[in-house]
């Protein structure tokens, strides 16, 4: 299983500058690739055609070799997916909406059977399955969209910003599922401003600023060298991964 992100250009209108431009990452099996970089740097925009949700102008975004401009829907499929403003259909229960979800990725009864009795048991959110999502506050919106994400197992899961709204046991709980899916084979792809968070748990990351690739770096590399992820993006000289 790979994922790559290869010579990505997207610019909005008339726009003299690329939202993202010339963006190329690859990420393999196993793998909790984190993505980080300042407001405005392209991070949300570069999810969104990763995910498909948004065209773009050149460049290409190939999982598990396939291209998502060649087979859109295969490589949809293949994606679990939270955004940052987690938008559900309010007017749903949230066993409604994660039935919904599960029916479009033709996920079996009894495969959504078992997996929610697990994930629900991992967010605390059994007492709330069927109350409407209109009633749930914003960490509760969090965890069903999350939930909803991880309901037909995806090859690739995308998270932007995950970790905002989630009280500490959720987040703790969050985490510790992105790990177990990376562990099984899948990749997990994550965007944060929390840099320690990233530092911790990832395995690789990137930076970018103005829609360009500032760096990539190995966690593992960076923690056995004693040198701080932190340190290194909010540096004056921003360098370059090695």
């Amino acid at each position: 299983m790979q994922v790559e992100i290869r010579n990505l250009v997207k610019n909005y209108g008339n726009s003299p500058k690329n939202a993202v431009d010339n963006l190329s990452v690859t990420m393999r099996s196993g793998e909790i690739y984190g993505f980080v970089g300042p407001n405005g740097a392209g991070k949300s925009t570069t999810i969104k055609c990763l995910v498909g949700i948004h065209p773009f102008q050149s460049g290409d975004v190939i999982v598990d070799g396939v291209s998502i401009k060649s087979d859109p829907l295969a490589v949809k499929k293949a994606i679990g997916y939270v955004s940052d403003n987690h938008a559900v259909f309010e007017q749903l229960t949230g066993r409604e909406y994660v039935n919904h979800m599960a029916n479009l990725y033709k996920v079996s009864p009894s495969d959504r059977a078992e997996r929610c009795k697990k994930l629900l048991k991992t967010f605390n959110m059994e007492q709330n399955f069927d109350k409407p999502i209109k009633s749930y506050s914003h960490g509760m919106k969090q965890k069903i969209t999350v939930i909803a994400s991880l309901i037909h197992e995806p090859k690739l899961w995308v998270l932007d910003e995950p970790l905002t709204g989630l009280d500490p046991r959720s987040a703790y709980q969050l985490k510790k599922t992105m790990r177990e899916h990376a562990d099984k084979g899948n990749i997990v792809f994550f965007s944060s401003h929390i840099l320690d968070v990233v530092e911790n748990i990832c395995d690789k990351c990137c930076a970018i600023e103005d829609g360009r690739l500032k760096g990539e770096y190995d966690l593992k590399d960076l923690r056995a060298r004693g040198v701080s992820l932190e340190e290194l993006i909010v540096s004056e000289e921003y360098p370059e991964g090695e």
